[in-house]
This record gives structure tokens, sequence and C-alpha cells, in this order.
């Protein structure tokens, strides 16, 4: 684990993946965030917690910014790190840490704003208590 961290998943970089200079394409690393995110939310147990509200809970990505440190290559191990960094009235903040899982070096770092919309309207809405609730109680690490 890092430090800071207490959730990470691992996955293989594929083929299809990598560019001309067969190193990972940029846009893809947004890609891993977003199975990353999909595995931390399975992780923090919101669904099973909150059956009634999670369902129904829309974020929309408002501004993402990448720090690319070092490219990952075809057959590199991803193993991404994933936290809520803030939470605010109705946006949180994840941060998004892809290291490679054999050296532990750090390629590259995410810090991606959503916001918590309405999903008839699209406007954003305050986080529900009982979501909040849930996020505050989640384990770190340090």
């Amino acid at each position: 684990m890092r430090p800071g961290f207490a959730f990470s998943t691992r996955f293989r970089v594929r083929y299809a993946e990598i560019d001309g200079q067969r190193i990972v394409f940029n846009s893809r690393y947004l890609e891993y965030a977003d199975v990353a995110v999909t595995e931390f939310w399975d992780w923090t147990g919101i669904a099973t917690a909150l059956p009634e509200v999670w369902p129904s809970t829309e974020f929309n990505v408002r501004r993402t910014e990448i720090d690319y440190l070092k490219p990952f290559r075809l057959g590199d191990t991803v193993e991404a790190f994933v936290r809520i960094e803030k939470l605010g009235t109705s946006s949180l903040t994840k941060r998004f840490e892809l290291a490679h899982a054999e050296t532990g070096a750090l390629h590259t770092v995410i810090t991606m704003v959503s916001v918590h919309v309405d999903l008839e309207t699209g406007r954003p809405v305050p986080l529900p208590d009982s979501i909040r609730a849930v996020l505050e109680a989640l384990p770190s690490s340090s």
C-alpha cells in the first residue's frame, strides 16, 4: 500500500492501449482512473449500505488534472490507488496514483473533481447526508 491510501486495484497494460511509441496512449490514463474508481466504489460497500440512495446517485466529472511522470509500457502491471481527498457541498475530489506494481515507481497522478447532479435536471445538488457519512467513514492509510 502507498501512504495515504487504503484501496488499490491492479490490471495489466494491453496491446490495444499502447501507441506508435510503444507506450500507453495518454487518453488511456483516464480510462485507467475509471476502471479504478469502479473498483473503489465496490470496495467502499456504499451500494450495499445505501441501496435506496446509491443507484440513483450520479456524479459528473467537472475537472481533471493529470501529471504524467513516466509512461507505462505493454505488459506492465498498473497498481491504481484511489482515495477521496475532499468532500464539498455537491462535489468530491478523488486522487489517483498509478504506480508500477512490481517496482512501486509512481507513473501518474490524477486529481478529479466530480459533481453530484440531479439525474432529471443535470444540475448540481448537495451530497445526501447518508452518502457523506459513508464517505467520511472510509478507512485511510498513513
